[in-house]
């Protein structure tokens, strides 16, 4: 069973109230039990919304305290990228979830690359905050532009 960001399943929650609809993880939904989930909606923020980036390095940064997610306007959104993480590793748990596809780049869902907290366009590697606490709990985390090469 799978955990995917329900972004790329066509459902309307990206920032700026679009779909990121992936053809590759849509041919997963036919293979497996999927959960469509978007971490920034269950920690509480609103669809659409400004763009956010952490700043202060990555998801795991943020878990820790030493980084924090703002929106391009300037408001601190730690907390709504906190409550989402706790809000999406509760129905991976419940669930008995074992992997879980997430939007690259994505200050929450992102996996291995994330955007640098400058709004410049510059990806830097890290996780987003969903994706770090997942892989805290021993969920694997896989950005779905990395699913055709991983021969899935």
């Amino acid at each position: 069973m799978k955990l995917i960001s329900a972004c790329l399943l066509g459902v309307q929650c990206n920032w700026d109230g679009r779909a990121n609809i992936n053809r590759e993880v849509i041919r997963l939904v036919n293979a497996d039990v999927v959960i469509p989930v978007c971490p920034e909606q269950l920690g509480g923020l609103r669809t659409p919304r400004p763009p956010q980036e952490i700043q202060g390095g990555g998801g795991d940064d943020v878990l820790d305290g030493r980084g924090r997610v703002v929106n391009s306007d300037g408001e601190d959104v730690t907390r709504a990228f906190l409550r989402g993480a706790e809000e999406t590793l509760k129905i991976a748990t419940l669930l008995r979830v074992t992997e879980f596809i997430g939007k690259a780049t994505s200050p929450s869902c992102g996996c291995g690359k994330i955007y640098d907290g400058s709004f410049s366009g510059i990806v830097i590697r890290g996780d987003g905050v969903t994706s770090a606490l997942l892989k805290r709990h021993g969920i694997k985390v896989v950005a779905e532009d990395k699913l055709s090469s991983e021969g899935r």
